[in-house]
């Protein structure tokens, strides 16, 4: 027995005016910090997402991968030129270089405000943990409360989002709040 379905689609009628989108990244730009990350294409989706939004990425070490790896250079396809990278050997070689006055957000399931409740300013850190095991449990320890964010979903079904989706969520909720995008 052959099933065959059809898909109708209605036509969409466009108004004859054309809107355009001006992308002005913040000054200074967002920066995206991975600690510890283990799995190469979620650190090359994010790079790209980087090179895509003008962020600037931060690995802390260590990491769970060679940066010369295959699949981290295949995630993130031919944009690495365009991607400032900066490396940190560990969490606390990080924290030394971040101002005293930079605005930091964690993101964590163990956050308990949505991160649409936090106010991005240009310059902004928005940290993550690995994919195996989030931030770990010193770092979430020594921050305030009001500093970890939570990306609202349902437990029921997971225990995270991926990392990549995580980071492209927050960025772009950050780039939202900086009216980073004009229509005209």
């Amino acid at each position: 027995m052959f099933v065959i379905f059809f898909i109708f689609c209605e036509t969409i009628h466009y108004p004859h005016q054309v809107m355009t989108t001006t992308f002005h990244p913040p000054k200074p730009p967002l920066q995206v910090v991975l600690v510890e990350p283990k799995i190469p294409p979620n650190t090359g989706n994010i790079a790209r997402l980087c090179a895509a939004t003008g962020s600037i990425l931060h690995l802390v070490e260590p990491l769970g991968f060679s940066i010369t790896d295959a699949s981290l250079k295949r995630a993130g396809l031919d944009y690495w030129d365009s991607v400032e990278i900066k490396f940190h050997e560990s969490w606390e070689a990080f924290r030394k270089s971040v101002p005293p006055e930079a605005s930091l957000s964690f993101f964590s399931t163990k956050g308990t405000r949505p991160h649409t409740a936090f106010s991005y300013r240009p310059g902004s850190y928005l940290i993550f943990g690995s994919e195996t095991s989030g931030l770990p449990r010193e770092i979430l320890e020594e921050q305030p409360s009001n500093l970890i964010a939570l990306l609202p979903m349902s437990f029921q079904s997971v225990r995270s989002l991926n990392l990549a989706s995580s980071a492209a969520i927050a960025v772009y909720e950050a780039l939202r709040q900086l009216h980073a995008w004009i229509e005209s």
